[in-house]
């Protein structure tokens, strides 16, 4: 392969720009620079202290912290000493976080920033695991940051890296059953940044702005990896309560988010200038151009050329109001299974209502029962200790996506659905509920939506309210969800049609079990949840509040 590996292209940018700044991370309020020479002191030290510890080549070292510019070292750490790192969720559920550290047979976990760390220890304690924090409060530890490196040399030689190892277990969370483990190899780290950086015009001069969880394998090779392999700084939030501020302290070039937050930023500049003054001033010869770029310096963006939306389907509203601002949102899609190195929207070329054409090296092929596959030096080995989902997943050297989609003429790409979403109504009749889903969050009130439908006459739409319909009149928002429901019902089969709009009152979230930690919905969950309370529902009554 041509490209370098990850601690190769370390040690470049170290012999090359030792004192140039990598990593910026905030402490109540001040921002604490990592030169790529201190990073890789520390990142030699913790290797070292690591290796001391009794780990082996091959051992799986778990990592557990909300983002931090320690969450970069430690993961370089793992590499220099030979192992493979095990990261997990900072939402994840106590219960899943021992299934994963028992299934990986983890030897040490670094403990970081984390909320609630307490619910937590009921997943970490059973294990016999060596614990090391990193330098901030979390759960007790054998092992404090600054003292552990302090007492250890820098790891002379780090381990040479093969292409075909595995750097990585990234632990899929799944919307029914347990987590698999998706080994990715070092080949496919390198091949995946590498690639990015160079479709993406990425260079030294770019900055970074990392917030989603590092455990998401978008964010690890969107942010952490890209920025390895370009050379561009970093920098982290301090909290969710400081992230305006954090932003537009940064003003990123390169900005990756998921819908939900591209929703938030929209209702954030809502409430200070309604859409109706927004867009009468928007029309305004040079005054509208004013506007925009006000707006967008406000969202910590007016320097972003690369914004992307990923992780979950994004509406087409969302799309066209900010472009009506000046920002064009690149929509893309992968998965955990080829390090979300798939099709993107790239600057320049983006074509609303799809998620773009293939990446360099990626071939997509339509089977004929219309799920998606790729292929690609991206491709994880398999899922660890797990052949038999292995050799479903990956078939004649192609991974089967679980996802239905269509090719256009020009090579992009339209996801239309998920294979096993389909459910069958009382009435033997097939629904596929992704594009249903699709149009009713386009309404502005919607939040998440989930079409559950198995065993009755008719779907219903189960709707998460968003924040600004929790603080509208009921009987605006109710109003509003009626025209849609008539308006989507009219353009839909009779079997498709829609009885009912459940209008929920508490959100779906991780801890309550309705989202995975990657915010997927979980659908079989809702529907159990909510069983009773359909069967119930009045006829007469097509919108319901709890």
């Amino acid at each position: 392969m041509d490209e370098q590996l990850p601690l190769e292209r370390l040690a470049l940018w170290v012999e090359k720009r030792p004192d140039a700044v990598w990593l910026r991370q905030p402490v109540n309020g001040q921002w604490h620079d990592f030169t790529w020479r201190q990073v890789d002191n520390q990142a030699r030290r913790l290797a070292s202290a690591l290796l001391a510890q009794g780990c082996t080549p091959g051992d799986r070292v778990a990592l557990l912290s909300k983002n931090c510019a320690e969450w970069f070292i430690c993961d370089l750490a793992i590499m220099m000493a030979g192992l493979i790192s095990v990261p997990l969720y900072p939402l994840q559920s106590a219960e899943s976080i021992a299934y994963v550290l028992e299934h990986a047979q983890c030897k040490v976990i670094l403990l970081g920033k984390l909320d609630d760390a307490d619910k937590l220890e009921a997943g970490i304690g059973p294990q016999l695991l060596t614990r090391i924090a990193l330098p901030y409060p979390t759960l007790a530890c054998a092992y404090e940051w600054h003292t552990l490196l302090a007492a250890h040399e820098p790891l002379q030689t780090a381990a040479v890296q093969e292409p075909g190892q595995v750097l990585t277990l990234v632990y899929t969370s799944g919307t029914t059953g347990n987590p698999k483990g998706v080994m990715l190899s070092v080949q496919a780290m390198a091949f995946t940044a590498a690639n990015a950086c160079r479709e993406m015009d990425m260079t030294e001069q770019d900055r970074f702005f990392s917030f989603l969880p590092l455990s998401h394998v978008a964010e690890r090779f969107m942010v952490e990896f890209n920025s390895l392999y370009c050379g561009a700084p970093v920098a982290f939030v301090e909290s969710m309560e400081t992230f305006s501020r954090d932003l537009c302290h940064v003003r990123p070039t390169v900005f990756f988010a998921v819908p939900r937050l591209w929703t938030r930023f929209q209702l954030g500049v809502l409430e200070k200038l309604p859409q109706a003054k927004l867009t009468r001033l928007l029309r305004i010869p040079l005054i509208g151009a004013l506007v925009a770029r006000k707006v967008r310096r406000g969202l910590g963006l007016d320097q972003a050329r690369v914004m992307i939306s990923g992780a979950a389907a994004i509406s087409r509203g969302l799309l066209d109001w900010y472009q009506t601002i000046g920002l064009t949102l690149c929509e893309g899609y992968g998965m955990s299974e080829n390090v979300a190195y798939g099709c993107f929207n790239r600057p320049g070329q983006v074509r609303f209502g799809t998620v773009g054409r293939p990446m360099k090296g990626l071939e997509v092929r339509i089977a004929d029962s219309g799920e998606i596959l790729f292929r690609s030096p991206t491709l994880m080995l398999g899922y660890y200790l797990d052949p038999e989902k292995t050799a479903e997943a990956l078939v004649d050297g192609w991974l089967h996506t679980g996802d239905k989609g269509e090719l256009d003429g020009d090579g992009y790409l339209r996801i239309t659905g998920r294979v096993k979403d389909i459910f069958k109504t009382s009435k033997g009749k097939y629904i596929a509920p992704a594009p249903i889903e699709g149009e009713i969050a386009k309404n502005q009130w919607v939040e998440q939506v989930c079409l559950m439908g198995s065993n009755l006459d008719q779907p219903l739409a189960l709707i998460e309210l968003s924040p600004a319909a929790r603080e509208r009149a009921r009987e605006q928002v109710t109003a509003d969800l009626q025209h849609t429901l008539q308006q989507l019902n009219a353009t839909l089969q009779n079997h498709e049609r829609i009885s009912h709009f459940v209008l929920v009152r508490e959100p779906w979230t991780v801890d309550n079990g309705c989202m995975t930690p990657t915010m997927k919905i979980r659908r079989n969950v809702l529907e159990a949840r909510f069983a009773e309370e359909v069967a119930a529902l009045n006829i007469k009554q097509p919108l319901h509040w709890q």
